[in-house]
């Protein structure tokens, strides 16, 4: 039997970037891997230009809203295998101990919410930082560790591959 690997995306409002890469993964690769979003902040709800990216390819975006990271710091949560976050504000320091111990990253994409940004520009910068998660998720589902079952610490292993094989990697801590 194939094992899913549990992907948690982090981001501060958990209301764009975090969210637009959950729900790419589970689109593209929904058969190998479970995908989980959360945020410090949670916004009230998903930002409409994620929304309006996602609309186009994504299949059930009503499963998509933004959640609390403490959602998935007690026992019962779901033991993640990887957990990538999506801002530069979300780092390891700043996280919260997720339980089983797993693998992290973060994957830096500018922040389309940033309140430097002219409303005049923000539909563009959600559309541009969109395309790079897609280009950063083909990448991260084409490494050759997620093909097959393997163990939390084959994981943890993969990560730096997953740093050489995509780029965009900032910052890795197996």
């Amino acid at each position: 039997m194939t094992r899913k690997y549990k992907v948690l995306f982090l981001c501060r409002e958990n209301s764009a970037r975090s969210i637009i890469a959950e729900a790419l993964l589970r689109e593209l690769a929904g058969h190998r891997f479970d995908a989980f979003s959360a945020g410090p902040e949670p916004a009230a709800r998903v930002h409409p230009f994620a929304v309006a990216q996602l609309r186009p390819g994504i299949s059930d975006l009503g499963i998509l809203s933004p959640k609390s990271w403490l959602e998935f710091t007690g026992e019962w949560a779901p033991r993640m295998d990887l957990v990538v976050a999506l801002d530069e504000s979300v780092d390891a320091h700043h996280t919260p101990a997720f339980p089983g111990e797993p693998a992290s990253c973060t994957w830096a994409f500018a922040d389309p919410l940033a309140d430097d940004i002219a409303e005049s520009e923000r539909a563009r910068l959600f559309e541009k930082v969109f395309w790079q998660i897609v280009r950063q998720m083909s990448a991260f589902i084409e490494l050759p560790q997620y093909a097959t079952p393997a163990s939390v610490a084959a994981t943890a292993a993969a990560i730096p591959a997953l740093s050489a094989a995509t780029q965009r990697v900032t910052t890795c801590d197996a």
